[in-house]
């Protein structure tokens, strides 16, 4: 299946390494979409989107991974969310214009990436890596050897003038013993690979281009899609929570209420009429 927004994983029967491909195009159009991100904006959310994605596709429960870097530069705060069947939001927050969209000119110095498993069922674990190297690649391939011990490496692309992001990821398995041979001539393979490559062939072609000589084992792909959450019964049951005088006083000064969501800026509007219905928990009337 060569699809516009899938992942697919695969290993290698005479080597103790397993590896993920991720493509993006729907989902990543979908996320920057009516954002006014700059370019370098939109390219770290593609590469921040896909390495995501390939994160979720590591876990071995129901629940949500959430890859987040806090910045001290233009951009103080990115984020992206995929659960466990890869539907995924994400969000950038800017202090200023960016005069370098470099990583690092985005970032600026002490900056952190801060990866969160949230498990439906079971505790919530946090990991957190300074950003040194000069790509998000670099930092999740120090996250991984930090906080696990496990040689890994990635590789990302992300083209937001053709909404097109994509990423490639190998890593030792945990149970073996760290068998660092067989993955560093995969990983020098991996090398050569390019963003063209991995826009314009299927999963089999690329696999195919690199590991040939390879007794590689391809599982199913698996579908991804971008989904915000929001919906006008999240945003009225979050209404009730706040005082009926303090909603009133604001649609007597704004002239209505709206709230929108910071995902995919959705607007929801509530008139004094809504908020009266709220009150006696009745259906709202639908979003504009």
């Amino acid at each position: 299946m060569h699809g516009n927004d899938i992942i697919a994983r695969f290993a290698f029967r005479n080597h103790d390494v397993r590896g993920e491909l991720v493509r993006l195009q729907e989902s990543y159009r979908a996320l920057i979409a009516n954002h006014d991100y700059p370019l370098g904006v939109q390219k770290l959310l593609g590469e921040l989107m896909a390495v995501t994605s390939l994160l979720t596709a590591t876990l071995k429960f129901e629940g949500h991974i959430n890859v987040q870097i806090q910045g001290n530069g233009p951009l103080n705060y990115a984020t992206v969310n995929g659960s466990h069947d890869q539907a995924l939001r994400g969000v950038a927050r800017l202090t200023q214009a960016p005069e370098d969209e470099s990583f690092l000119g985005l970032v600026g110095e002490g900056a952190y990436l801060v990866i969160t498993l949230s498990p439906e069922h079971g505790e919530e674990y946090q990991g957190v890596v300074a950003i040194e190297g000069d790509s998000l690649a670099s930092t999740i391939e120090a996250y991984f050897l930090q906080s696990e011990q496990l040689p890994t490496r990635v590789w990302l692309f992300a083209e937001p003038g053709s909404g097109q992001a994509a990423g490639f990821f190998l890593q030792v398995l945990p149970a073996s013993d760290k068998e660092t041979e067989g993955f560093e001539h995969l990983s020098t393979l991996a090398e050569t690979l390019t963003a063209e490559e991995m826009y314009q062939l299927n999963t089999e072609e690329v696999l195919h281009r690199l590991y040939h000589e390879e007794d590689v084992v391809l599982y199913p792909d698996q579908e991804i899609r971008f989904f915000c959450g929001c919906s006008r019964e999240r945003t009225a049951s979050a209404l009730r929570s706040v005082p009926m005088d303090e909603l009133r006083e604001i649609i007597a000064q704004e002239g209505e209420l709206r709230l929108t969501c910071d995902y995919c800026l959705t607007d929801y509007v509530y008139t004094a009429f809504d908020v009266d219905a709220l009150n006696a928990h009745e259906a709202p009337t639908q979003a504009q």
